[in-house]
């Protein structure tokens, strides 16, 4: 059985050469930051993410966790293995040194926190939605609910949640019925239930600091109607120690497909009198403050797609370097060999690793631009604006589609839980469902990212600008002349795709709609490839000044399978998206 190992190499690589690392420790408020110290970190995280997180991987999900009377305990091992999280500083690295935070950025955080996805991803899940909700706090809640809940948050002691969805309110949060009153100390009481509550109820922290979406009276129908309130489960004295629970309880855990560490609640809010809450900002401006955690949260589900297929890639070669079957074709040898020796399965362990690259380096190039934006960089800001749908969409729908592909290496075997392989398909088909569907996140990006920009496909024209702009520089050598080609086209039915939403989307939105999802896809594939052929042209560059370092020509071979595996299917999304909406709906309702 293989172990989750980082991929340390690669993820330097990346940070120092494509995201521009050096360059986001000079920033204001980074100074503390070098590239000497971010190796180390990597290091560190790396034996962490080996030695402690992925030993208790497979018995979070053989085991999963225990619901009784409203009382959580999760799987073996996860509360010892928080408690070392949170007692080494992990969960502080990116927040506010003044409250207690490390204050890293945010590139810095994406490197780390792939590792923890990567070897035990149901665990992940409770720093990540944590974070989040830090995030929401600092820059929402007034001063004295900073004071209070941030440190003990940053360092650990406390966990936080998401409350958005309720039975009779999935994604449409308009629908949203839980309500709020006001008490007149300043404190509020909310009664209602919330559904799919990663780690909404366990025992690895002392308390739980819960978001909710609630309405007011009186409030306005509608997204406009609904507040943010923070619920603790345990109330917080003046001097900060822990008061009596509070006024909601788990009424149950949900039985899953996969991530069975994740202990996902449903939580049920003033059961008697009401759960006591406090008011994030101003009243009926909830939704907006919401957002804040969930595009926080929807870059790191993001980076769930990069883990789960890093970290099948890695088991799935460990099978192959082991497993020896089958005669390999056109070897003449009467050798006994791998399965790694069989054209197929060398394209499909390619095929995993090429685009878990790729998303790799998408990820970290939105977390660079995330930095810049934070200093100020109203570009940088724009291009996060449009990348955050497809990193969120695009890589989860990858993590899926790669940790199939694993599985298919390890023949029948993989369908057996005891191999562990199916445990990565499992864990991540909820990707591309939580926080914001592939479909939601496709709408945000030909919605509000392309045709209702304020200057409609600004960003993304200074995109595709910047990258035609690469496919130019490289298109003159012969190592990387192929990627050139393969990249113009690419980007050529990327522009065909932008004008077509452009010119279509008042007139016949349904249309455009119809493609949303090919269109992420399309762009996830099309940048992606872009940032593989910057990483091929500074591969090359290291060659050519004498590096013997073989990660270099590897790097190549891997941006170059990509260009001619993946970039090939813009064009035929654009097809599919200019070409194909009509279809869509020519089934009348009652032939379905």
């Amino acid at each position: 059985m293989s172990t989750y190992i980082a991929p340390i190499r690669d993820m330097q690589f990346v940070l120092n050469e494509v995201a521009g690392l050096e360059d986001i420790c000079a920033l204001p408020g980074n100074e503390e930051c070098s590239v000497e110290l971010v190796e180390s970190i990597l290091d560190e995280a790396s034996k962490f993410a080996t030695g402690v997180l992925d030993p208790i991987n497979q018995v979070g999900d053989r085991v999963g966790h225990v619901c009784k009377d409203g009382v959580v305990t999760t799987a073996p091992g996860f509360k010892e293995a928080y408690k070392l999280f949170a007692e080494t500083g992990w969960n502080s690295m990116p927040f506010d040194p003044e409250y207690g935070g490390q204050g890293l950025p945010a590139v810095v955080s994406m490197a780390v926190n792939e590792m923890w996805k990567g070897a035990n991803m149901a665990f992940g899940l409770c720093p990540m939605l944590t974070g989040g909700a830090i995030e929401a706090i600092a820059h929402h809640a007034s001063d004295e609910l900073k004071q209070i809940y941030l440190p003990k948050m940053i360092e650990g002691t406390w966990t936080g949640t998401m409350n958005l969805t309720e039975p009779n309110a999935g994604s449409d949060l308009a629908a949203i019925s839980s309500k709020a009153k006001a008490v007149g100390d300043g404190s509020y009481l909310v009664s209602g239930t919330k559904i799919f509550i990663t780690w909404g109820e366990h025992d690895v922290a002392e308390n739980i600091i819960h978001l909710v979406l609630a309405r007011l009276p009186d409030a306005p129908p509608g997204l406009k109607g609904i507040s943010l309130f923070l619920v603790p489960k345990f109330l917080v004295n003046a001097d900060g120690s822990l008061g009596k629970r509070n006024d909601l309880i788990c009424a149950s855990i949900e039985h899953k497909l996969g991530i069975h560490g994740s202990p996902t609640a449903v939580m049920s809010y003033g059961e008697n009198e009401g759960a006591v809450g406090y008011l994030i900002g101003d009243e009926n401006k909830g939704i907006g403050y919401m957002f804040t955690m969930m595009n926080h949260a929807r870059v790191n589900v993001g980076l769930e797609g990069v883990g789960i297929a890093e970290r099948a890639y890695q088991h799935a070669l460990w099978y192959a370097r082991e497993r020896v079957q089958g005669k390999i074709i056109g070897d003449t040898s009467n050798e006994k060999k791998t399965i790694l020796h069989h054209p197929d399965v060398r394209r499909m362990l390619m095929d995993v690793k090429s685009r878990t690259e790729a998303m790799r380096t998408l990820a970290y190039y939105a977390a660079a631009n995330i930095d810049r934006a934070h200093a100020g960089d109203a570009a940088a800001q724009s291009r996060v604006d449009l990348l955050t749908p497809v990193v969120k969409g695009w890589s989860t729908e990858q993590g899926v589609e790669l940790s199939s592909t694993a599985l298919q290496v390890f023949g029948g075997v993989g369908f057996v839980e005891e191999t562990g392989a199916a445990q990565y398909y499992r864990d991540s088909r909820i990707t591309t469902i939580y926080e914001g569907t592939t479909a939601i996140q496709a709408n945000d990006l030909v919605g509000r990212k392309l045709a209702r920009e304020k200057v409609p496909g600004a960003a993304m024209k200074a995109l595709i600008a910047e990258m035609t702009a690469t496919a130019e520089e490289i298109a003159g050598d012969s190592q990387l002349a192929g990627i050139a080609a393969n990249l113009k086209t690419a980007i050529a039915a990327q522009q065909t795709v932008t004008d077509w939403i452009l010119a279509n989307y008042e007139s016949n939105p349904q249309a455009v709609h119809a493609g949303s999802v090919p269109f992420l896809k399309q762009t996830g594939i099309v940048v992606g490839g872009w940032l593989m052929a910057k990483s091929a042209a500074i591969a090359v560059k290291h060659i050519a000044e004498g590096s013997t370092d073989d990660f270099y020509k590897a790097k190549l071979a891997t941006a170059t399978y990509f260009a001619a595996h993946q970039l090939p299917f813009a064009a035929a999304y654009a097809a599919e998206i200019t070409g194909g909406a009509e279809s869509v709906f020519a089934l009348p309702e009652a032939l379905f």
